[in-house]
């Protein structure tokens, strides 16, 4: 048998039944779960023959099949409901990232991020935001920015893995259900990533280095990462570091439509009075529009939609479009027909490093005694490019010489009012291209200890410190425009659920673009933004903990303790320099052309009607001439409108919890957990509010506003487990979950309060955490060694939850200072219709899980290597939701797939080792937004195929062949459950994974 990892026999003498509780928890240091790898637990009886019984010295296991046996030992002798992935050697983990791992647990679906890489998970159909991440026994957060096309950034709870590498973990494990010494803070699920300690091996010293090459269809071009992880120990005394380094090139093409908008809201207002038309009215076609009376000054006559820009609409076209009125606007002509907003081709390019590190010191001077100090560090530097190149009128306004301006010459919609094909004149392009370079940083360093006083009584604890820093430290877009542009088509015939868009003229001549200061009559040509960049977001993390275990008899112990934890969010945003942000002109002996690049290929790895190429503000060229950003100046203080925000949490909790196993005396044999968990949160939250200020170098100031809170809950918790059989097992789980709301819409600030109206938005700091009462109950048959047949089903009733909606309220309940009334009619107790996140009514959620681990060792010779994993889950819920247009809508929770499933097939011998892995996601919703003719935004559903294969050509040397994304699957996002008009979709290509690991 190779080396590899040490299982060390279990201690369970003292344990009793508590051990299961701190197997997961992992707060400890290797006493529960001592393998950096598989980890074997105490050989359990099935009908079948057991496993081998490991000595005093331990046992060494290696491979895929052996990290799941591991896993499989770990999740029977639970209480609570848990799945556990462990790393199948040293320094080698499943999947060559976190979240792609945990695709195979039951319930866990995955969302991916940049080049299809997993970002973060749903854990039974509750998202990242509900899921808690424990490192080392720690809750951790990791933030990403505004990591992927989809324009969605993370500065709060929720953890994108992608910050790590995996090769510096050795185990994960999912908590699908608490127990009273666990922390609160998750309605899906409590997630322990555990890094490796120097007492997890057999060896002495153990060295393991990983060498790999990726390389992406899209990209083409081969990316390194590495990883390397050395052990020793010194008699009583052990240290362990660990290094990762990997290097990425990612591109992706694509297609947006930002929007898709009713013909009578794609503009905002769209003209004047009982006038207003949603296009350009045609000749002979009344009233007009736009107006030669309103719109004189934008060169609007009854020939003409603007200057230079005539009016050459058909009349048989126009009023299709008027004739097409939706449910929710009968009376409304044009409400019916539904356009992009901003259609748009897509190109983003990324570079990425990934540093990651890890240091571990562990004093063990007896078996009684374990110390250790873990430090964790990883650095995420990512520079990515965005371009598009996009028709621009349909989402700009009768100011800016938009939609209201278009003649459609030619039209055609579906059954439901979708845009099928339209000819368009006069219609904006922009060739846009946006640079974002961002930093995520994490530390974090524990002290863990635990000493046995006695064989009935075992004292726990850890402290910890960590910060997760995201350091946005650039976005900068640039734009050119080309305006009244003619012969603009939008065309899905032929089924296509990606247009071909035709530009009407070269997109790739910069000649054809305009970089200048806006027009007096409104029209832009072009210009930048630094979209409120450079900004920092901190959030630093303080925990202490202590425990104590008492065995009273034999199968019956308590245990008690306590945590004190800090979490403090702090958020700075820049403000530029009042008159800095504005256009200026090209210098003089500068063109468009020198300061532009193509942007390349898109036809060719998209394909679905977009240009071959398109000029493109080249950004390194743009800073050079305008001296960016040395001649710009930034402000990040109050008296520039900007602040730090801050959310600090302190929060303090103790528990009891009762440990039982009455296999001694019940015909039936039953244990578990019975506890209550006791938590006190105070909440200390400051925010900026703007105010104008000739004085301010940006025109506004800023005031702080600072709310103080607390509330505290009661969470009781049981988990049961009845051994039928040997083989048998029933579990049944009762408990109250809390989970936090996200840091952001605490923040006591306004985006707008208007006193005259009674109106605005507004964060809400009095927002209550979600809470919910769980309950589980399972079926588990390990009828073979290695093998588990389970079906699981879960009922959340969810108390409430969180949304942006509108509130009557009076305006002393905001957390906003009274001062902001001053000079106006209003008074405090002046009820106000304020936009902001709410506490709305909850609903159930509940679903079914099934889970098959086969290993196929039964039958004859080569058919035994294989094995077999597989499961489904289905989820549904009912929400009421409160919509932008009045009343409620009743739908699944966000982010919920009713359908996810998970199949792999693996094959393992002594040398060799393959397996592929098929993950499903059923389509979900991202966004309810009850309005604009759109009732939500969802996902389509997508179905990934992974592939891994190692080869042992040495007891040391491994050869290593990993594929990503085998069938090529593209990601979709839709608009309205009725017409679903795709709004997004991307391709991220093939990736592929060779390299080779050498140990000792």
């Amino acid at each position: 048998m190779n080396k590899g990892l040490k299982i060390r026999p279990a201690r369970n003498a003292w344990l009793g039944a508590s051990a299961a509780a701190l197997i997961a928890g992992m707060a400890s240091p290797g006493w529960a779960q001592e393998g950096a790898g598989p980890v074997a637990a105490d050989p359990v009886a099935t009908d079948a023959p057991a496993p081998s019984t490991p000595d005093e010295e331990g046992i060494i296991v290696t491979g895929f099949r052996a990290s799941l046996n591991s896993a499989l030992n770990l999740k029977r002798s639970e209480t609570a409901a848990i799945d556990t992935i462990v790393a199948e050697d040293i320094g080698k983990f499943p999947d060559s990232n976190l979240a792609e791992s945990m695709q195979r647990i039951p319930g866990v679906s995955l969302a991916r991020g940049d080049g299809g890489e997993g970002r973060n998970i749903s854990v039974r159909g509750l998202g990242a935001g509900f899921t808690r991440i424990r490192i080392n026994g720690m809750e951790g957060t990791s933030q990403t920015g505004s990591s992927d096309i989809y324009g969605a950034g993370n500065s709060g709870r929720s953890f994108d893995f992608n910050v790590f590498p995996s090769e510096i973990f050795s185990s994960l494990t999912v908590r699908k259900t608490t127990s009273a010494d666990v922390e609160e803070g998750s309605l899906g699920a409590t997630v322990d990533l555990r890094a490796p300690k120097p007492f997890d091996y057999k060896q002495d010293l153990v060295l393991s280095a990983t060498a790999r090459g990726v390389y992406n269809e899209l990209s083409k071009k081969v990316d390194p990462r590495a990883s390397l992880l050395v052990s020793k120990q010194f008699g009583s005394f052990g240290i362990l570091g660990s290094l990762a380094y990997t290097s990425r090139n990612i591109r992706e093409v694509g297609y947006s439509a930002v929007d898709v908008l009713s013909s009578t809201l794609g503009g905002n207002q769209l003209g004047t009075g009982a006038a207003a038309q949603p296009f350009c009215t045609p000749i002979g076609v009344t009233p007009i529009s736009p107006s030669p009376v309103a719109q004189a000054a934008k060169g609007a006559t009854a020939t003409m939609c603007s200057t230079n820009n005539p009016r050459t609409g058909s009349v048989a076209a126009y009023n299709t479009i008027m004739a097409l009125r939706s449910a929710a606007a009968p009376n409304t002509p044009g409400s019916g027909a539904f356009f992009p907003r901003i259609p748009r081709f897509v190109n983003s390019e990324q570079d990425n490093k990934r540093y990651a590190a890890s240091l571990t010191l562990q004093w063990q001077p007896s078996d009684d005694t374990d110390i250790s100090i873990d430090g964790l560090f990883s650095r995420y530097d990512v520079t990515r490019r965005d371009n598009y190149i996009a028709g621009l009128s349909f989402g700009r306004n009768v100011n800016n010489n938009g939609q209201p301006m278009v003649s459609v010459r030619d039209i055609e919609f579906d059954q439901n009012g979708s845009l099928v094909y339209g000819l368009f004149d006069g219609v904006d392009v922009r060739s846009e291209g946006l640079e974002d370079h961002f930093v995520s940083t994490f530390k974090q360093v524990n002290l863990n200890f635990k000493h046995r006083f006695s064989d009935a009584f075992v004292i726990d604890g850890m402290f910890g410190v960590s910060r997760s820093l995201w350091d946005g430290k650039e976005r900068l877009q640039t734009f050119i425009d080309a305006i009244d542009t003619d012969s603009f088509v939008i065309d899905y015939r032929d089924g296509k659920t990606v247009p071909t868009i035709g530009f009407g003229f070269d997109v790739s001549d910069p000649t054809n673009f305009a970089y200048a200061p806006a027009l007096a009559d409104g029209t832009v040509l072009g210009g930048f933004s630094t979209q409120g960049k450079p900004s920092r977001n901190v959030i630093d993390n303080k925990t202490f903990e202590l425990n104590g275990t008492y065995e009273v008899a034999d199968g019956f112990s308590i245990k008690v303790g306590g945590q004190w934890r800090e979490g403090d969010s702090r958020a700075r945003t820049a403000a530029l320099y009042l008159g800095q942000n504005l256009t200026q002109m090209l210098p003089a002996g500068t063109t468009l052309a020198s300061i532009t690049r193509q942007i390349e290929g898109v036809d060719k790895l998209f394909g679905m009607g977009a240009p071959a190429s398109w000029a493109s503000v080249d950004a390194d060229k743009w800073r050079e001439t305008f001296g960016f950003p040395d001649s710009f100046d930034f402000c990040t203080t109050a008296d520039c409108g900007s602040g730090t925000s801050q959310i600090r949490e302190r929060v303090k909790s103790a528990y009891v919890m009762v440990n039982f196993d009455t296999r001694d005396f019940l015909p039936i044999p039953v244990r578990g957990d019975l506890g209550v968990r006791y938590v006190h949160t105070d909440q200390r939250s400051v925010g900026y509010l703007s105010r104008a200020l000739a004085t301010s170098p940006t025109g506004v100031t800023a005031v702080a506003n600072e709310v103080n809170r607390s509330y505290e809950d009661w969470l009781p918790s049981m988990n049961l487990v009845f051994e039928f059989t040997p083989s048998l097992l029933g579990r049944l789980s009762f408990a109250d979950v809390m989970s936090r709301p996200e840091y952001g819409p605490l923040t006591p600030s306004s985006a707008s309060i208007t006193a005259t109206t009674r109106n605005g938005t507004a964060n809400n700091p009095f927002l209550d955490p979600i809470r919910a009462t769980t309950f589980d109950a399972s079926l588990e048959w390990y009828f073979r060694p290695g093998s588990l047949l389970s079906v699981a089903y879960f009922h959340k009733d969810i108390k409430s939850f969180i949304q942006t909606a509108s509130n009557q309220i009076p305006f002393n309940q905001l957390g906003l200072p009274d001062e902001l009334l001053n000079g106006t009619n209003s008074v405090p107790t002046d009820i106000f219709t304020i936009r902001q996140p709410l506490n709305t009514p909850g609903g159930p959620l509940k679903g079914v899980e099934v889970n098959a681990q086969v290993q196929l060792d039964f039958l004859p010779g080569l058919l035994s290597n294989f094995g077999i994993l597989a499961n489904y889950t289905h989820v549904t819920s009912k929400i009421d939701y409160i919509l932008q247009s009045g009343g409620t809508y009743n739908a699944d929770l966000v982010g919920l797939s009713k359908d996810a499933a998970s199949g792999t097939l693996f094959y393992e011998d002594d040398r060799f080792s393959i397996r592929a892995t098929a993950s499903y996601r059923g389509p979900y919703i991202r966004g309810i937004i009850g309005a604009n003719g759109n009732d939500y935004q969802g996902n389509r559903g997508n179905t990934f195929v992974d592939a891994s294969a190692s080869y042992n050509l040495t007891k040391n040397f491994k050869l290593i062949l990993e594929a990503q994304n085998l069938t090529d699957e593209r990601n979709s996002l839709f608009i309205d459950s009725a017409r679903t008009d795709t709004l997004f979709e991307t391709r991220i290509g093939r990736t592929l994974t060779f390299g080779a690991n050498f140990q000792f």
